[in-house]
């Protein structure tokens, strides 16, 4: 089968399904892992699904200036109100993520279109600016969310508290980008 013709089979699939593991579409295909990879990068350039762990998800239509349901923007999980990152876009646009996670793979990958992410403080559940924000990820703290776990704060003497206690590491918003944007790819790296 020509990857043209995978391509066209992973967007029914996706369509119909939302979310789909690398696996599954490995075995659906009879083809690698990696060939799944190589055909799903020009889906994931054109928009149609996004990357995630172990898998793909599409990427929902919105309605009016909110993301389609109070579903994460990224994953599709259920947002959590103490934890949503939000990513104001051109023309009042909003996204939400359910987590820092999230929202910080959404921030690298609109890059200069986000015109604002603002999110909350962990500890204080105030709204905040990403860009002023203090985010602490590897924390010994579970939050049921999604992985590695990335959490926020307005105040970087919070975090550092709170590192001491939890453990992980503080960092900057281009800090935690670099740094998930490394642990993602280095677990993509470890399935292929």
């Amino acid at each position: 089968m020509l990857p043209v013709e995978r391509r066209k089979w992973i967007k029914e699939w996706i369509r119909n399904q939302h979310n789909m593991k690398i696996s599954e579409l490995s075995d659906r295909l009879g083809v690698s892992e990696m060939t799944v990879h190589r055909d799903i990068k020009p889906l994931v350039e054109e928009g149609v699904v996004v990357k995630t762990f172990g898998g793909i998800t599409l990427v929902r239509e919105r309605m009016g200036n909110e993301t389609a349901s109070d579903e994460c923007v990224y994953c599709n999980k259920k947002n959590h109100e103490t934890l949503v990152f939000r990513l104001i876009l051109p023309n009042d646009k909003i996204e939400s993520a359910c987590c820092g996670h999230c929202g910080l793979l959404r921030y690298k990958q609109l890059g200069d279109k986000v015109i604002q992410a603002v999110c909350r403080d962990f500890l204080r559940h105030t709204t905040i600016s990403a860009a002023q924000a203090t985010f602490v990820m590897d924390t010994g703290l579970d939050i049921s969310c999604c992985q590695p776990q990335v959490l926020t704060f307005e105040h970087r003497t919070d975090a550092e508290k709170f590192v001491k206690g939890f453990g992980g590491a503080v960092l900057s918003l281009p800090e935690a980008v670099e740094q998930l944007d490394l642990k993602m790819n280095v677990r993509d790296d470890a399935r292929k």
